[in-house]
């Protein structure tokens, strides 16, 4: 806990470092703190004590969150909420219609990243704790949800990376809330003086044709920052655009290579790496470097997730 951190990013919007996968800079949950606290993903439960750390810190409790706002359903972003309202009894908790149901009973969740992360699973995110049915609202495509502030947010469906996935716009700040349906922000890249974002093609969901529309989409509102859940926000719109539209059939093309060769997905995750080093110049940056870490964890995820996503378009 001595490694917590809070940022500040505009208007009253915090950053908490939730240190998933026990990596700083990897996962944070945005605290909207205003005269009541409102928060976007909460990531896993380990992440919990960061997260309560962090309202203390803000001069809140936790009696004052009104609204915890899951971006999707996978553990790495709301794997801690159940966990969180146990301590929270004025929140409710907004989510995708999709994924309700995913948290008021977990067991597919769990199963499901139980199969990705094999035994690390329990260190990284148990306990999964059941939402109260009582406490989940959903939101559709488009509608809003006016926080006590007078704050509007705007949901979108933005399937792509998962179908239980929706992104929201503060119209506030014009900032967009977007999760990882566009992708990853690699800010430790920046001490090497790079700026990288990269697609998150993770299993069982991802569909790169509803990923490009889901960008679209986002644009479309034509926001001045993307607020990321792997890690914190980018006034760079435009190069978030160009990189997530570059990589994104590269991505599928070399799983396709991959999967007609017969090979798995840790070759896939291999030559993809390799293709990220070149591509940024990062092939001096030493393979325990905080940077390489997140990108060679992360090229393995979306690894399994492109070839599944092969799998099923031969099916």
């Amino acid at each position: 806990m001595s490694g917590s951190k809070l940022e500040l990013i505009t208007d009253n919007i915090w950053i908490a470092d939730g240190f998933d996968l026990h990596m700083p800079n990897r996962t944070g949950t945005y605290i909207f703190n205003e005269e009541k606290v409102t928060l976007i993903d909460t990531g896993p439960s380990i992440s919990v004590p960061h997260i309560k750390k962090a309202i203390t810190s803000l001069g809140k409790s936790l009696e004052d969150i009104t609204y915890v706002i899951v971006t999707h359903v996978h553990l790495d972003h709301a794997g801690g909420a159940g966990l969180l309202l146990q301590e929270a009894p004025n929140a409710k908790l907004v989510v995708h219609p999709r994924g309700g149901k995913h948290l008021i009973d977990p067991s597919r969740l769990t199963q499901g990243a139980r199969a990705v992360y094999g035994e690390v699973f329990d260190d990284l995110f148990e306990p999964v704790v059941p939402v109260p049915a009582e406490k989940v609202i959903q939101k559709d495509h488009e509608e809003t949800l006016t926080l006590p502030s007078g704050r509007t947010l705007v949901f979108l469906d933005t399937p792509g990376h998962a179908k239980h996935h929706f992104s929201i716009f503060d119209k506030r700040t014009n900032g967009m809330f977007v999760g990882d349906t566009i992708g990853v922000h690699y800010v430790e890249a920046w001490k090497h003086g790079r700026e990288i974002y990269l697609p998150s093609t993770s299993p069982n969901q991802f569909d790169p044709e509803a990923m490009t529309n889901s960008l679209s989409s986002i644009l479309s509102y034509k926001p001045s920052r993307i607020f990321f859940g792997h890690y914190s926000a980018s006034s760079n719109v435009e190069n978030v655009r160009k990189q997530i539209s570059y990589w994104l059939p590269i991505f599928v093309e070399k799983g396709k290579e991959i999967q007609q060769q017969g090979r798995n997905h840790e070759d896939l995750a291999k030559e993809l790496i390799k293709e990220i080093k070149a591509y940024y110049k990062i092939n001096h940056v030493e393979e325990d470097d905080l940077l390489m870490k997140a990108i060679s964890s992360d090229m393995l995820i979306c690894s399994m997730g492109i070839l599944d996503y092969l799998a099923k378009q031969r099916a």
